[in-house]
């Protein structure tokens, strides 16, 4: 069995591959192929990690670093959607959308950083590997239930909000 972290980690590698695909691709049909897949999964990814890791840690801690740990993913998680949001405003490969593709880009960039330097290395610590065993089929499970995101809507969300409604009572 997968724990959560492993498989979020397989998760960023992939979206570090589909974004080094996107410099590969040449015409608007490879961009097309390449950008989509990956856009989506970066949407997939957010739900989950917002549906399923970060209400954890929130249960698990009430501290102020856990809450601003937070607080910044689900603010990156924001800025990626807007900026995918954005692309689709632009016909693929101009400039527009290139901007906006990079906007996701660098946005993703700084998430992956900060939940592999911080978040996960914190919560390999504290989680038992049941626990964490116990999330990665939770994870698994999102993902087998929405397939190309059948059924989720990718929507921003409040920071302040969502730590309210998954913080400890």
């Amino acid at each position: 069995m997968d724990d959560i972290t492993a498989l979020i980690l397989d998760d960023h590698d992939a979206f570090r591959r589909g974004f080094a695909r996107l410099d590969d691709a040449r015409g608007e049909e490879q961009l097309t192929a390449v950008w989509d897949a990956l856009a989506l999964h970066l949407e997939i990814h957010a739900e989950a990690e917002e549906r399923i890791l970060y209400p954890h840690l929130l249960k698990r801690s009430s501290s102020e670093e856990t809450k601003e740990e937070t607080d910044d993913a689900i603010r990156d998680h924001n800025k990626i959607r807007d900026a995918i949001e954005a692309a689709k405003a632009h016909p693929v490969g101009s400039d527009g959308w290139w901007k906006a593709v990079w906007a996701a880009r660098t946005e993703n960039s700084e998430h992956l950083a900060e939940e592999e330097d911080e978040v996960l290395p914190d919560f390999r610590r504290h989680a038992d590997m049941r626990l964490r065993i116990d999330l990665g089929a939770q994870w698994l499970t999102f993902y087998g239930e929405h397939p190309s995101g059948k059924g989720l809507t990718f929507r921003d969300k409040d920071p302040k909000r969502y730590i309210q409604e998954h913080s400890q009572a």
